[in-house]
């Protein structure tokens, strides 16, 4: 990309925003809106009505600290609630779950780096409810978390959020209690900045998403309760290390594809091809099978064991691979793409057949330009690409990465016959980006490097057998507390001392990834392979109590989780 290219501000009037499911994450921890100039498109692609949420605060000054209330609205802002609803996966198929205004997911939030958001939550539900802000550095009685930095809202309650969003990027909301994560509560979070420097005709928000409520009956709930008596859950699989899926040797960024060739679908006149059959290949298609095959899951990417859940559906933009979500463009255009890894218990790995990914933020900040073929997201994590349109139809494929099945979505630049739910493309068995290490930041956002007043050590334990995932050897206790100062730079070393990997994520704040000689990319959410450890680097400048935890929902919810503070 030139510099006149990167420095070039694209007009709103020239992008169409199609958004794209976001799924839940939130495990028992913490997390409104203006001024977004971009309308989204239709699920098609084709510019349509402004489904997207903005609304600027009246007053534009300081949030109140709000209260919660009986059905109380609010005079200006947004509103969602959170209610029971029957959702339409696509292909006639039909579950019952939780959802924001019953849609999946939830309507995208548009805001401007620097405005208001003010958004009234009316909660519906049986249960109570919050919503943490992922990534955003809100206030600390506005980041969501129950009966740390807010009382539960209780059923039939609600409650405003109101903050000032102080940095650009892409991000989401979703619950932070219990297994809320892992049904249809969630929905995009996209901060405009009002001097965007990247050049780009179309934005495309894509949402990934591992599905289990409502399938044969079963809720979250159910399965957390058999994993934790020792006993397979539906989609449970048997834990076994074994070879990643694509045969590649340990530690390899660039696994090669399974034997038996890749099913690229996609171009102007494919519409399939042999499918994998190499030892451990996700070639088959997931949807619509019964959970509960016992298959051992594993990936030499994450170092081995990668989830206990083989679930039934994975879902792009709240859509299965049988019947996609469908993006349209024109050959020659450049689509900004948002990621979103929104699962509860997987990782991803996503790639655009017959395209490579020129990728531009990680967790909303901006990096130095790096192309890759594809990426693997951890739960919670965000990348944005950048990609030149070619001719043809082609297949958006989200590999869950150490499972079997993958989600699917499709961008439309030609006629041709769509892609096969089995496409795999052959992207993602070539360069692959496994972590941020591999990115710098850009100048305007790097840490400037410093040394540390105070080093954090955390540790990371528990172990799958048992299912006792804790820090420092024990299970959540609100009671404590990491105390740093405020002002200090805190480096954070979380040692992983088990046998599986864990994304972390941090709330309140970005840190940035401990570097030779300069602080790397900025961060809220990295990945820790087993027996590896994440060294990072924050300023402790946004007072309050802040969870950090895995965000595997089902290893937060056992207790994988602490508390740092300061006042």
């Amino acid at each position: 990309m030139s510099r006149q290219e990167q420095t070039t501000r694209t007009s709103p009037s020239r992008r169409a925003v199609l958004r794209v499911g976001i799924a839940a994450a939130g495990a028992g921890l913490p997390a409104g809106c203006s001024g977004g100039a971009h309308g989204p498109a239709r699920r098609d692609g084709a510019p349509g009505p402004a489904p997207t949420r903005s609304a600027r605060d009246p007053d534009g000054g300081p949030a109140a600290s709000p209260r919660a209330t009986g059905a109380e609205r609010p005079s200006g802002g947004l509103t969602l609630t959170a209610t029971p609803g029957t959702i339409d996966l696509g292909a006639g198929r039909t579950v019952r779950t939780w959802t924001y205004d019953e849609e999946l997911p939830g309507r995208e939030v548009r805001v401007t780096a620097g405005d208001t958001l003010r958004l009234t939550l009316n909660n519906h539900l049986p249960d109570p409810t919050t919503v943490h802000w992922h990534g955003i550095a809100v206030r600390n009685d506005m980041d969501g978390v129950p009966n740390v930095t807010q009382p539960p809202i209780r059923a039939g309650g609600s409650f405003t959020y109101r903050f000032r969003v102080p940095h650009p990027g892409t991000y989401w909301f979703h619950p932070h209690l219990g297994l809320q994560l892992d049904r249809g509560l969630y929905a995009p979070l996209i901060v405009d900045d009002p001097d965007e420097p990247l050049s780009y005709d179309r934005e495309w928000v894509i949402v990934l998403d591992d599905w289990i409520d409502g399938v044969d009956g079963l809720s979250p709930d159910d399965v957390f309760a058999r994993i934790r008596k020792g006993r397979p859950a539906p989609g449970h699989g048997v834990r076994q290390d074994h070879r990643d899926e694509n045969g590649a040797g340990e530690g390899s960024s660039r696994p090669s594809p399974p034997r038996g060739g890749v099913d690229a679908g996609y171009g102007p006149a494919r519409d399939g091809g042999p499918q994998p059959r190499g030892r451990g290949s996700s070639a088959s298609p997931h949807d619509g099978r019964a959970p509960g095959t016992g298959r051992r899951m594993g990936s030499e990417l994450l170092g081995g064991h990668t989830g206990d859940i083989d679930y039934p559906h994975y879902l792009v933009n709240g859509r299965i691979s049988a019947d996609p979500s469908q993006f349209r463009a024109r050959p020659g255009e450049r689509i900004r793409l948002r990621i979103i890894n929104a699962a509860a218990e997987t990782p991803f790995r996503v790639a655009l057949g017959g395209h490579r990914l020129t990728i531009t933020h990680s967790d909303g900040f901006p990096v130095q330009h790096q192309t890759v073929d594809s990426l693997l997201l951890g739960m919670a994590e965000r990348y944005d690409a950048l990609v030149t349109v070619k001719g043809g139809v082609f297949p958006f494929t989200a590999l869950a990465e150490g499972k079997r099945g993958a989600g699917m979505a499709v961008l439309r630049a030609g006629r041709a016959a769509s892609p096969k739910p089995s496409a795999r493309p052959a992207e993602l068995y070539r360069d692959v980006l496994v972590s941020a290490r591999r990115l710098r930041p850009h100048e305007s956002v790097a840490l400037e490097r410093r040394r540390p007043d105070r080093q954090l050590k955390i540790t990371l334990t528990g172990g799958t057998e048992r299912f006792d995932w804790g820090i420092d050897h024990g299970s959540y206790s609100p009671d404590r507390i990491h105390r740093v100062e405020r002002g200090e730079r805190v480096r954070l070393v979380v040692v992983n001392a088990t046998d599986m990997w864990h994304p972390v994520h941090l709330h309140g704040h970005t840190y940035g990834l401990a570097g030779i000689g300069s602080l790397g990319a900025r961060k809220d959410t990295s990945v820790v392979l087993p027996h590896r450890k994440l060294v990072c680097d924050l300023d402790a400048d946004n007072p309050g109590r802040w969870m950090l935890h895995c965000h595997n929902v089902y290893h937060s919810e056992s207790g994988m989780m602490t508390t740092l503070g300061y006042r």
